[in-house]
């Protein structure tokens, strides 16, 4: 039997509970488990609390109306017929992010989301996006799954300024270094080559704006565009990637590395997310603590 949306709700409050315990212990296994448990949860919350407003919707419209009534509503709800498998912007993020596997710019995550999806995703609605997920980190911790965070920068853990991460990917895969936007470029044109194989292998075609986007990595990277081909070789591009990423990897690890751990010594949780206040505002704040 189904669970209630009461039962589910415990369930949530419970593993979230659990989820602080085993981040504060560094117990990345547990921490893992508890995460896909809490996804499963969330989802079936969502579940039971669709079926619960069909429900309720359903009973609505088996009341009687006058047909004055009926003219009035009719509207409302053909809209939400419409609209009711809309992407949720933080998930059409996720997915985006997901695929390309380091930090990036609103714009790009809308290309490569625009590319491989059937929905729109307009950049500009992700202007408010991170301080909207930030506020709700810090109001419920790591209530979420997965939060759209910032990427910091390897000198003053600020958010890089225009990049958008993941708060489940590592803090060293968050920071950006010197060298990191040539190799988290790189890693974007593996990502979107091997979502283009993976279509591919599957049997259905990537769309054309899947193909022009790859074309963009490809002509920037040594050896990974042939002219003479109609579209770029996805395999070609991965070698070719990967074989640049050698160049700049070693010290861009250790780079991320070091920084990473004074973010870790030196943050808080939600400063690890989100980064460190800007100097302006550590100052205002020292100065009205002082006043």
């Amino acid at each position: 039997m189904a669970a209630s949306l009461e039962e589910l709700e415990q369930r949530l409050s419970h593993l979230r509970t659990e989820l602080r315990g085993a981040v504060r212990a560094r117990d990345k296994a547990e921490t893992a488990r508890i995460r896909r448990a809490l996804r499963e949860a969330e989802a079936a919350w969502e579940h039971a609390l669709e079926s619960e407003a069909e429900s309720d919707g359903e009973a609505l419209a088996a009341e009687p109306s006058t047909p004055r009534t009926l003219a009035t509503t009719d509207t409302p709800r053909r809209t939400e017929r419409q609209t009711h498998g809309s992407i949720p912007i933080r998930e059409q993020v996720h997915q985006a992010l997901t695929l390309l596997g380091a930090p990036a710019s609103p714009k790009l995550i809308s290309s490569t989301y625009e590319a491989f999806f059937t929905e729109s995703l307009v950049a500009t609605k992700l202007a408010s996006l991170r301080r909207d997920e930030e506020r709700s980190f810090t109001a419920q911790g790591y209530a979420r799954p997965y939060y759209i965070c910032a990427a910091l920068t390897h000198d003053r853990l600020v958010p890089a300024r225009g990049l958008l991460a993941l708060s489940t990917w590592s803090v060293e895969r968050r920071i950006i270094g010197p060298l990191s936007p040539r190799t988290d470029f790189l890693t974007h044109a593996v990502g979107t080559a091997e979502q283009i194989q993976r279509l591919t292998t599957a049997g259905h075609p990537a769309p054309d704006a899947a193909w022009r986007l790859l074309r963009r990595f490809a002509l920037t990277i040594p050896g990974a565009y042939d002219a003479a081909a109609p579209e770029p070789d996805p395999t070609r591009v991965i070698t070719a990637a990967q074989a640049e990423a050698v160049v700049h990897q070693e010290e861009d690890e250790q780079q991320r590395h070091t920084a990473a751990q004074r973010a870790r010594t030196q943050l808080a949780d939600v400063q690890q997310l989100f980064g460190a206040p800007p100097m302006r505002d550590a100052l205002r704040d020292a100065s009205g603590a002082l006043s």
